[in-house]
């Protein structure tokens, strides 16, 4: 399992540990959105841990996924899209089945799906962030460094569902703070 820590060094600067090896960030884009992510993933994981384990197989509507398929589905697809859409691998979904997972095994996905994108937030340079992709649904050309915000606009997409399942057993949802 590999686990992340932010440390923000300076209002200038961000190094960030991962693993052993503290990696700072090498453009101004990733030193001005390493924040942004890093609270948007901290509050994804707060959502995560407040949910019961025995909840984990609600589901509001037949054709809804279950709470532990919204976070499997986060958990997963930043590292998927992070590397289809910045890094320009060809890669095909394979996502595990949230029905015989943990909770505690689908918090370490998410941790560590999380940490795959933080290191290639740190570890990009700027002419990778320039170049262009393609997005699969629309057909759009962006560049990569765009294509970051997609892949947090995705998560927050299936957060904020799950925020819903939250409220539907009520349990109120951690606080949304930035």
């Amino acid at each position: 399992m590999r686990k992340f820590v932010l440390t923000i060094a300076t209002i200038f600067g961000v190094a960030v540990t991962y693993g052993q090896n503290p990696i700072t960030a090498k453009t101004s884009f990733t030193k001005e959105y390493l924040p942004v992510w890093q609270v948007a993933t901290e509050h994804c994981l707060d959502v995560a841990k407040a949910m019961p384990e025995e909840l984990y197989s609600y589901q509001p509507t037949e054709v809804s996924k279950t709470f532990g398929e919204q976070m499997v589905h986060i958990g997963y697809t930043v590292e998927l899209l992070t590397k289809r859409y910045v890094q320009g691998m060809n890669v095909k979904p394979n996502a595990p089945d949230a029905g015989k997972m943990t909770k505690a095994e689908i918090l370490e996905l998410l941790e560590e799906g999380f940490a795959y994108t933080t290191n290639v937030i740190n570890t990009i340079d700027q002419q990778q962030l320039d170049e262009t992709c393609v997005m699969y649904h629309s057909g759009n050309t962006v560049s990569r460094a765009f294509a970051f915000f997609y892949v947090q606009d995705h998560m927050a997409n299936h957060r904020a569902k799950a925020n819903l399942y939250l409220r539907m057993n009520d349990i109120q949802p951690p606080e949304y703070t930035w």
